[in-house]
């Protein structure tokens, strides 16, 4: 997955930004970002207290999920929702990597489109994205079942 990946007109999914690259999101008209690392993870340039801090200074909103795949469940799905939903648009979602970043934004997409946990997983890979760590696979599949609202 590269390290920034548009999944739609107003989402983009990526790896942790730099100071530089969060300064280029907002002059690139990005108007929030949404991180998903708990404090205290690897490689991390910016807590996210910083994060946040240096988000705002810029103009633009923060939020922040802490999102561990150990014991991911349906309430952190939803909070990621509520938070997407609520983030000024064009929107950066991060993590470390993108991964888990790519599976929150699709299961987000996936279950406000009402599609199923399967197109979900279809729509991902067609991406470049693998929801394939652990047990993701089968909780996107489930929690896009579970969560999808009618089309």
């Amino acid at each position: 997955m590269p390290d920034r990946l548009a999944i739609t007109d107003e989402i983009t999914i990526g790896a942790q930004p730099s100071q530089a690259e969060l300064k280029a999101m907002a002059q690139d008209g990005y108007r929030s970002v949404i991180n998903l690392r708990h404090a205290g993870e690897d490689l991390m340039p910016l807590s996210p207290d910083q994060e946040g801090q240096a988000v705002r200074e810029l103009g633009m909103e923060f939020r922040h999920v802490p999102v561990s795949m150990k014991d991911v469940d349906d309430a952190t799905v939803d909070r990621f929702r509520e938070a997407l939903t609520d983030a000024p648009k064009p929107v950066f979602v991060h993590c470390k990597l993108g991964k888990r970043a790519g599976a929150f934004t699709m299961m987000a997409i996936g279950a406000r489109q009402g599609l199923t946990g399967q197109q979900v997983l279809d729509r991902a890979s067609e991406l470049g994205m693998a929801c394939d760590e652990g047990d993701m696979e089968a909780f996107v599949r489930d929690y896009v079942n579970r969560h999808s609202e009618a089309s």
